[in-house]
Formats: structure tokens, C-alpha cells, sequence
């Protein structure tokens, strides 16, 4: 691993996990992860899942197919993330539509589950408009669920 890239995380069966460490910008003055901030760590492993299964949001942006967004998340806190915590972030596809996957998200401080979260990301348009995600990208999601 060269110190000049970028930490990539990856899939472990069907998971793909993501680690990362809680900094200060992540807490509010009792030392504590602000909540919103969880949302940030699951983007940022979402992100990264996609680009481990091959998915290229960016290409398909650059061709005016679309991109995913966020149309709903439910995130359940458990136990409070703190200053210098190793965190990893744990990533299922739990269920592929025409339009939308849905994943499902924990977020981890060694074998303590923090935060347990359901994420819908619907593909749209350039203009908005949820449309059929690529098939390419539906078979790949399916294969990663298959994974064992």
C-alpha cells in the first residue's frame, strides 16, 4: 500500500467494510460524534462499496445517464462514537429495484455495533426523475448479494 493513496475499503463475502477514525471536526465539545456526522461516515462507505462492485457514478454522470441520491435514510444510534475511535463501517445490499437499492449500514467500533441504518439511494436523471438503474450495475449488486 503507498502512503500517496487513498484508503479503500472492500468486500469481505457480501459486506464490504470501510474503516476510518473519529477526529476532532467529527465532535462536538464533549468529545462525542455529532449525529449527522454518522451520516457522512455511511456516504463516504456507500461511496466506496459502489466503486469496489464497479460501479462508475462519475462516467455515468459524465454521459448524462444519472446518479444516485438519497431518497430516504433511517439510522437507529445505539452507543456514542468518541474522539479516536477506529470505526468501520459495515455496507449490505439488502434489496435491488427497478429504479433504487437499498442498503443497509452499521457502523462498528471493534465488535460494539454503534448505529444501524437503512439507506434508500434511488438512481435519477440529470433532471431528477428516477429512472432504471443500469443493468450492468443490477447484476452487480445481485452478485455481491450472492457472495458467500
Amino acid at each position: 500500500m503507498s502512503l500517496d493513496q487513498p484508503y479503500r475499503g472492500g468486500f469481505v463475502g457480501p459486506e464490504h467494510r470501510f474503516a476510518l477514525t473519529v477526529y476532532f471536526e467529527d465532535t462536538d465539545t464533549a468529545g462525542i460524534v455529532y449525529y449527522a456526522n454518522y451520516l457522512k461516515f455511511m456516504e463516504r462507505a456507500r461511496s466506496d462499496m459502489l466503486r469496489a462492485a464497479g460501479v462508475d457514478q462519475r462516467a455515468a454522470m459524465d454521459r448524462g445517464a444519472g446518479v444516485y441520491a438519497v431518497a430516504e435514510a433511517n439510522i437507529r444510534y445505539l452507543r456514542p462514537a468518541k474522539l479516536g475511535d477506529d470505526l468501520v463501517i459495515r455496507s449490505t445490499v439488502q434489496k435491488i429495484r427497478a429504479a433504487s437499492v437499498l442498503i443497509h449500514q452499521r457502523v462498528f467500533r471493534a465488535s460494539e455495533q454503534l448505529t444501524d441504518a437503512r439507506v434508500t439511494a434511488a438512481f435519477l436523471t440529470p433532471d431528477g426523475l428516477p429512472t432504471r438503474q443500469p443493468r450492468e450495475w443490477v447484476e452487480a449488486f445481485e452478485r455481491i448479494r450472492q457472495a458467500a
